[in-house]
């Protein structure tokens, strides 16, 4: 049954997916945050199909420490769910992406579009700076920048070494950076077809110190996520 359950759910997904891509190349991309809300719509569509299908909650804590200005999200990565929750949680998200998701079809062109922001793995310290100069903007422009520091999703229980993004993104962006921890890989794995029912838990930590060095800015990190 779980099977049937993940398929009716990945229908919607997709299919809500590709319907609202299409509108925001035609139309969304011309509006002011168009592309964002209809991303948003997107993400409240398949976490409505997520709970009715799959059984699958989500239950926030400490949003109310989220300031209503730009600020910086250091986001666990567990699941491909987190894009879908990070879209619902926050009123205007600006994501790090890397690169090659531009090639996925439909849904790649749009990000910049929609104001995310993209970073080159492989482009050493420009692309760096890049990342930052992008963070800066959309910060000033009252988005919530969301990094995920692992870089990819990462099993529930296996720790990552963290890369430095978020250093820079911390030391080179005026704005809180607030740790946030999830165990939606409980419920949706990496690459995952069958979803598993249940909670999945998000929860937002007080901002980290400005003055911490990068070892103790990634200790912190990696204390909060894996402890």
């Amino acid at each position: 049954m779980q099977p049937l359950r993940s398929f009716a759910f990945n229908a919607v997904l997709w299919a809500s997916g590709a319907m609202l891509s299409l509108w925001c190349i035609l139309i969304g991309r011309y509006l002011r945050d168009g592309v964002l809300h209809a991303a948003r719509r997107w993400a409240r569509i398949s976490l409505w199909a997520l709970r009715v299908f799959c059984r699958i909650t989500i239950q926030p804590s400490g949003l109310e420490l989220v300031p209503e200005s730009g600020c910086v999200i250091a986001a666990q990565h567990q699941s491909a769910l987190d894009i879908l929750i990070w879209l619902t949680l926050l009123p205007r998200p600006a994501f790090v992406f890397k690169t090659e998701l531009r090639r996925i079809p439909l849904f790649g062109p749009m990000l910049e579009p929609g104001g995310m922001i993209p970073v080159d793995r492989g482009g050493g310290r420009k692309a760096l700076l890049e990342m930052v100069e992008g963070a800066r903007q959309a910060v000033a422009d009252g988005r919530q920048v969301v990094i995920f520091p692992e870089g990819t999703r990462v099993p529930h229980g296996v720790r990552r070494e963290l890369r430095h993004g978020i250093v820079a993104l911390a030391q080179g962006v005026e704005a809180p950076v607030l740790p946030a921890s999830t165990d939606s890989g409980l419920r949706w794995g990496p690459r995952a077809f069958s979803k598993r029912p249940g909670p999945v838990h998000v929860t937002v930590h007080p901002p980290i110190a400005k003055a911490l060095t990068r070892e103790e800015l990634l200790e912190t990190l990696g204390k909060i996520y894996y402890d």
